[in-house]
């Protein structure tokens, strides 16, 4: 790649694309605040209510892996209008909806935007910007993101005390309009569109494989484990899946797996999913015990973390920086061992955190995760070549998604058994759930380091 200015247009091409994306991570956050409203307007239980974020993320995981071949079809301002245009239809579809049926097609409506959405970010800022200032972009990329997940359900709160639910939506299409904006004006075509044919078994194993292990983990919470809703979905994911590896045999595969034959890409592949999941694992527990151990609002709650986030957030492009300058290194593994010592201190004090303590630790882990999370991905995909880094971009993006529907599974599930035990009351079988979750978010978080510190310990990477 040539070392060529960063301009206005790249900058305004890249805030309109991570405009979306906010849009789609912050919506499906605040809207996890709206559950009991919603149940009690629409007459609905939980199991269904729940759908509103499993519906959306099933959708968003299906179609992220397809951003590759989109890719090699469709100019990027075609995806990025499309994108745009779905999601403001999800929107005010939600918005205005006489009833949840439609309430829940607005939400899948709006994930197709959102898959579309996510990968279309990284790509232009691999694509377009010099590979000295590719650290920094990504960092900005995940920053965009990344206060999202925390910032929504205090904005989720704070709206439907004072406006009503339905301003969720509403308020995010002044947003919307800007990013349309700003894209139809900056977002420009780099590489030639390559016509590549879509393999209908390949988006088949895709749609089976993630509808099977998505919903299999999404009743974990409420099903046996040795159930068809549990482990029969998870099976017939794993028969996606399978074929999807089958498929990757053909001239042009839906989703090139190759890349993860890469060692070295593999390695932050599969540190990425940990840290995602854990981070998300922790963003369910905090505010639920917050509320349900320290008996705060959820207004309170959703503060409580919002320091953390901005914290985070800011550390973002700035560690970016930091490896452009000094190589992914020192960034990654500092922040891999902050995320590493403050889940270990959440793990040990969990059967007592002060609302002022988890404060404290949450800082500790946002700034390791702000250190480390975005070159994480930085890093993997610069060990893959130019042409690989669509695919391994889809890799990276499905993953997040995916970390999202099982880290909150997962925690749910381990809390709720601790919580149905009838001869305790829910705040100490909260803090009891809370210390098992932490513990499993922690083997993760070692595992993640121990990986970690392999591959960028390989003096073969630099």
């Amino acid at each position: 790649m040539s070392e060529k200015p960063i301009t206005f247009k790249i900058i305004a091409a890249i805030i309109a694309a991570g405009l979306m994306s906010f849009c789609g991570v912050i919506v499906e956050t605040a809207m996890n605040i709206t559950f009991p409203t919603l149940m009690k307007e629409f007459n609905v239980n939980t199991s269904t209510v729940q759908w509103m974020t499993t519906g959306c993320l099933l959708v968003v995981a299906i179609v992220v892996p397809l951003s590759a071949i989109l890719k090699k079809n469709f100019s990027n301002k075609m995806l990025f209008f499309a994108a745009n245009i779905l999601f403001m239809l999800g929107v005010i579809i939600d918005a205005y909806t006489p009833n949840f049926a439609l309430l829940l097609i607005g939400r899948m409506v709006q994930g197709v935007g959102t898959g579309l959405a996510l990968p279309l970010m990284f790509n232009i800022i691999l694509e377009q910007i010099p590979a000295r200032k590719i650290g920094l972009m990504m960092g900005i990329g995940s920053l965009i993101t990344a206060i999202a997940p925390a910032i929504g359900p205090t904005y989720g709160g704070l709206i439907v005390n004072s406006l009503g639910w339905r301003y969720i939506f509403i308020l995010l299409l002044p947003i919307l309009i800007i990013s349309l904006i700003l894209g139809s004006y900056s977002i420009k075509q780099v590489n030639t569109i390559k016509r590549t044919p879509l393999d209908i078994l390949s988006l088949f194993s895709i749609i089976i494989l993630f509808s099977g292990l998505i919903i299999g983990f999404s009743n974990l919470g409420s099903q046996k484990l040795i159930s068809f809703e549990v482990l029969g979905a998870w099976m017939i994911g794993l028969c996606g899946l399978i074929l999807l590896i089958y498929r990757n045999r053909i001239a042009t595969p839906i989703l090139n797996l190759d890349v993860l034959k890469n060692l070295k890409f593999s390695g932050h592949a599969v540190s990425y999913f940990f840290f995602q999941l854990c981070s998300l694992g922790i963003s369910f527990i905090l505010p639920n015990y917050i509320q349900l151990v320290n008996h705060e609002s959820a207004t309170i709650a959703g503060l409580i973390v919002l320091p953390g986030a901005t914290l985070g957030a800011i550390l973002a492009p700035f560690s970016g920086q930091i490896l452009d300058k000094f190589g992914a290194r020192k960034p990654i593994l500092m922040g891999t061992c902050l995320a590493f010592i403050s889940l270990l201190l959440f793990t040990i004090f969990s059967r007592h955190l002060s609302s002022y303590l988890i404060l404290v630790i949450y800082l500790l882990y946002m700034a390791g995760c702000g250190f480390a999370f975005g070159n994480i991905m930085t890093n993997g995909l610069q060990n893959l070549s130019v042409d690989q880094q669509a695919d391994g971009n889809a890799i990276l993006t499905t993953l997040q998604q995916f970390a999202g529907a099982t880290g909150t599974s997962i925690v749910a599930a381990v809390i709720a058994q601790s919580q149905t035990q009838g001869h305790v009351n829910i705040a100490s079988a909260t803090a009891k759930g809370s210390y098992h979750a932490f513990i499993i978010l922690l083997i993760l978080a070692a595992a993640e380091l121990i990986i970690l510190s392999r591959v960028v310990f390989d003096k073969t990477a630099y």
